[in-house]
């Protein structure tokens, strides 16, 4: 796994820990992470990752909606 330091302004209001978790459920959202590597990444297990992905506004049903369509139709 790859370390990363970024400098972040000191009126920012927030910790590691939190950042860390805005990147793990933007990179799962954006498909770049399974939920394993995201919660991995976050420090935390599938279902407490997954339980605070709405807290960022992250939708656990992380698939394009154009499969949902396909499904759908498919029916």
């Amino acid at each position: 796994m790859k370390t990363f330091t970024i400098n972040v302004p000191d009126n920012l209001d927030v910790d590691a820990k939190e950042l860390t978790m805005l990147l793990a459920s933007l990179l799962y959202e954006q498909g770049r992470l399974s939920l394993g590597q995201a919660a991995k990444t976050a420090g935390l297990s599938k279902r407490t990752f997954a339980e605070m992905l709405g807290k960022y506004d992250v939708s656990i049903f992380n698939f394009p909606a154009i499969d949902l369509s396909n499904d759908v139709a498919n029916a």
